[in-house]
């Protein structure tokens, strides 16, 4: 063989060999390439399934706090309807408690008028009295005043209960008021104040 033709059988082999390792390179590349690619679309995956869940949860919690927050507002605002209720109730009782307040006094008015004339009565039969044999009219005169004190006795424990009322319908209504207050500020207090709600 010819020292020609032996140069040119190495440097073929080495072009072969070459083209082998550079085959072989090229192909654990492409394996490994594919590997990198089918990890990172798995990644992927995984992460849109991740961001999803997120998102289903945090549309759920704002649901649900939107929905307690609702309860608790139509609950405040019941509440407070109510106390509007009560409110007007004792306004009304306590109008009658005054009107009726005012009639026990015109009423014990004029009871004291009534007994004042018939005690004026009884002086004016009183002195009568030497006169008089049988004593009839001093005896009439002074059943009126007893009468007219016992009627004005009524009418004083009238007064007394009415005024009893009175105060103690003032003092309810006052109380109803404090509570309506209390439940309007309440009532504001129910604005969402998480990063996460935005309103419909």
């Amino acid at each position: 063989m010819k020292t020609r033709e032996i140069i040119l059988i190495l440097i073929a082999a080495a072009f072969g060999g070459v083209a082998i390792v550079t085959w072989s390179g090229e192909e654990a590349a492409n394996e490994r390439a594919a590997k990198i690619s089918k990890e990172a679309n798995e990644a992927r995956l995984k992460s849109v399934a991740d961001i999803k869940a997120m998102n289903d949860k945090a549309a759920k919690d704002a649901a649900a706090f939107k929905k307690a927050t609702d309860e608790a507002a139509a609950a405040a605002n019941a509440k407070l309807a109510e106390g509007d209720a009560a409110k007007k109730k004792l306004e009304s009782d306590l109008a009658k408690a005054k009107e009726d307040a005012g009639k026990a006094a015109m009423k014990a008015t004029e009871l004291e008028k009534a007994k004042a004339d018939a005690a004026n009565r009884v002086n004016e039969l009183t002195a009568e009295l030497a006169r008089l044999r049988d004593g009839s009219e001093l005896k009439e005169a002074i059943a009126k005043q007893k009468k007219a004190e016992a009627d004005l006795e009524a009418a004083s424990t009238a007064l007394r209960e009415a005024n009893a009322k009175a105060a103690a319908a003032t003092a309810r209504l006052a109380e109803v008021e404090e509570e309506n207050r209390r439940l309007r500020e309440q009532t504001k207090g129910t604005d969402n104040v998480s990063p996460n709600y935005r309103a419909l």
